[in-house]
Order: C-alpha cells, then structure tokens, then sequence
C-alpha cells in the first residue's frame, strides 16, 4: 500500500498544482505542504535512512534557495517556488533532481513562447470563441506551474523513492 501512494502522490499533487495555476494562477500551498509532509511519511515507514532524507533536504534546499533568488527579483512567483522546492525533496540530492530542473526548465520556455505567441493572438480567439481561460490570455504572468508539473511527472520514474518502491513491488 505504501509503494503504490509512493507512486500515485507526487504524479496527483503536481496534477491539481498545474490545472490550478492553469485556472487561477494560483497554486495552493496545500499542494506544496502534501509533498513535504507525504514525502516525509513515505521516506520514513518506507525505510529510508536518515542520512539519506538528509540528501533529499540538502537538494529541496538548494533548489529553495535558488527559487528564493528568483522570486526575490521578481523573475518567479512564489507558489512556484514553494512548489518547484517541495517537489525537489522527492528528487533528492541525486541525478534525478538535475533532469526534474532541466525538464523544468526546457518545458517552460516551451510554454512560455507558446503563452506568448497565444496572446498576440488574442483577440482572434476570443472573436472566435475558444474557451480559453484568462491566464493563457490576457494575464501578464506564465502559469509556469505546468511546466513544473509536466517537468516533475517526466523526471518522477527516476527519482530514488520510485526506484525504490517498484523493486520493493517486484
């Protein structure tokens, strides 16, 4: 059982943070407290050591401080920080959390180019009729919580906490 919510959890949490932004631009702070709180839960009955939860907080750390930097110019809001640092601690300080950053990152340039080449074209969608919602359309900010989600789902099969749970599982 607690292979299988090692393995349903993070894929659902970043879900719900992605269409929220999405809808609201917006990503509750529930979202980013599940992943924690799951993640300690899971690491621990699941019999992580300690000195290794500590490599998991060593790169939500890092990840966080980088985040802060961001937000603190502006560059990133702070549900996304708060998100992107949570759903580091599930990568750890491993290879794994250098693919979630480099999906991240490649995935939201994606998107924001896509965003961007949608709102010049604004007017024509909603003279057309296409029920966009208003963050793709007029908002100033990138919803970049998707790119953290589509990121964080595509570099979750490499993260220690799924290795580990689908050999537990075989």
């Amino acid at each position: 059982m607690l292979d299988i919510a090692t393995l349903l959890i993070f894929p659902l949490c970043m879900s719900v943070a992605a269409i929220s932004d999405l809808l609201t631009m917006t990503i509750p702070n529930r979202v980013s407290v599940a992943l924690v709180v799951s993640f300690m839960i899971l690491a621990l009955f699941g019999g992580m050591a300690l000195s290794e939860i500590g490599l998991h907080f060593a790169g939500a750390a890092i990840v966080f401080f980088a985040c802060f930097a961001l937000f603190a110019t502006k560059v990133m809001g702070g549900g996304d920080a708060k998100l992107l640092a949570a759903a580091a601690l599930w990568f750890g300080f491993d290879p794994s959390l250098f693919s979630f950053v480099v999906y991240v990152t490649l995935i939201g340039g994606l998107l924001t180019v896509f965003i961007v080449l949608l709102r010049s074209q604004s007017s024509t969608i909603m003279a057309i009729g296409l029920p966009l919602p208003n963050s793709l359309l007029v908002a100033k900010k990138i919803p970049y919580g998707i790119a953290i989600a589509i990121g964080g789902i595509l570099a979750f099969p490499a993260s220690p906490l799924v290795i580990a749970a689908t050999k537990r599982m075989l």
